[in-house]
């Protein structure tokens, strides 16, 4: 059963939306409903929401600028934009964040259901997870091989410097860049040699290459293939304009797909995998130094067995002139923690506070400053953004006149409403209910 957020300024929308789907027969467990992008955020952090239905124009924060900020958070939400203006340039940045449909207003009935069904249905798609797959695939599976001559060639770039050559030639390998990135898939097939054969790996590496494909295409322009010990390489590319588009952070889209990746090779092939992401580099004369980077993400697994996901560049390697001893790592680390709560402390108030802004005020990514803060902290990070809104706003009702909405204001929330949920959510009990 799904969880739906649908987002939209206008509460009768909201209300419409959500009517026609609990009637619709679909497989819902919950639909959540929310009036600007900081509510949906909120539900995002909180609940398990599978399908975000949002407006493209809320004010202040837009419905594209919610999907990006939802993908940070979770990668794999899928998402239905709906807006009033049939515009190009808004339809293709939602389609180039992964947007599963654009919908008109006003909508019709059939239609959105229809769009709301072909998204589920995708995400119910039956696909036999781990042995269960290996064991269906055995007698009957046959892969389609990609020419060896050309899988060599490709390893070739990332492997051997100066291994680009003719430009031309690189071209005919579908890459036209001029701005590159190299993302490696490793699979952690040692930790299940004993029941795998070597048919079994090469089956399991030709169902993660698919995952790969599947995932990327057609929203990203990459090239995907095998590489060696048990590797998968993803070369994304962007031209001149998809990589000047505005609105879009490029390092945060990497992320998104590295933590996607992971998600759907974890969850249908039900083997351990670690995701290699490189810096973006312009020209193919650095495809080389982007597949180092993305090896060298990799081996951070050793230092942090339970993350998975690593973003070259978080990694201040220029602080150290040789590989850094566990305490300096350890030093370094607690330090971007202890900025990242410092931050907060000073700014839990703010209207809008994103896991995005907190991340760039210590230059890593999201995904990263994540698990150290949980790490760190033994907090999730928005937990403690809603614990110090929480601890104050309690104070506020125990100690001041102050009414609801004012309170809501001071702590952060746009709308009381939405101020008393989440004070109910976390204390089990309303704002009123605490000042009786």
């Amino acid at each position: 059963m799904y969880n739906i957020l649908i987002v939209d300024d206008e509460p009768l929308i909201c209300k419409g939306l959500s009517s026609l789907l609990q009637s619709a027969g679909l497989d819902i467990k919950s639909i959540f409903t929310a009036y600007n992008g900081h509510e949906a955020l909120d539900f995002l952090r909180m609940e398990e929401i599978d399908l975000l239905i949002t407006d493209i124009q809320m004010g202040a924060m837009s419905g594209i600028e919610l999907m990006h900020q939802a993908k940070i958070v979770k990668p794999w939400v899928q998402a239905i934009i709906i807006s009033a203006h049939e515009t190009f340039q808004y339809a293709q940045l939602a389609l180039r964040l992964g947007a599963k449909d654009y919908l008109i207003k006003p909508l019709k009935n059939e239609q959105f259901l229809n769009s709301v069904r072909n998204v589920l249905l995708q995400m119910d798609k039956p696909m036999p997870a781990g042995d269960e797959f290996l064991s269906a695939q055995r007698e009957h599976f046959q892969m389609e091989e990609p020419r060896q001559e050309r899988t060599d060639r490709l390893n070739r770039l990332l492997d051997v410097p100066d291994a680009g050559g003719d430009s031309e030639r690189i071209k005919e390998l579908g890459l036209t860049g001029p701005y590159f990135a190299v993302l490696k898939i490793k699979l952690m097939t040692a930790q299940r040699e004993s029941s795998l054969r070597n048919e079994d790996i090469r089956l399991l590496q030709y169902a993660a290459l698919n995952i790969a494909e599947e995932l990327l295409t057609p929203d990203w322009s990459h090239v995907a293939f095998y590489s060696p010990e048990s590797e998968i390489s993803v070369v994304v590319q962007w031209d001149e304009a998809a990589y000047g588009a505005s609105g879009v952070d490029k390092i945060n889209q990497l992320d998104m797909i590295g933590r996607s990746l992971h998600h759907n090779v974890s969850k249908y092939l039900n083997l351990p995998c670690v995701i290699g992401i490189s810096q973006i580099l312009k020209g193919t004369e650095f495809l080389h130094t982007l597949g180092e980077q993305a090896k060298k993400a990799i081996l951070w697994n050793r230092e942090h067995r339970d993350h998975f996901v690593f973003y070259f560049g978080d990694f201040k390697w220029s602080l150290f002139s040789e590989e850094p001893t566990e305490e300096e790592w350890a030093e370094q680390n607690n330090q971007i923690v202890e900025k990242a709560k410092a931050y907060i402390d000073r700014n839990y108030a703010q209207k809008g506070l994103t896991l995005h802004e907190v991340a760039q005020r210590n230059h890593v990514s999201p995904n990263y400053l994540s698990y150290l803060f949980k790490k760190y902290t033994g907090f999730n990070l928005w937990e403690y953004v809603i614990k110090l809104r929480m601890e104050e706003s309690r104070r506020l009702l125990l100690h001041s006149d102050m009414r609801r909405y004012e309170i809501a204001e001071k702590v952060g929330y746009e709308s009381p409403e939405h101020f008393s949920k989440i004070f109910k959510k976390y204390y089990g009990v309303s704002p009123s209910e605490v000042k009786k």
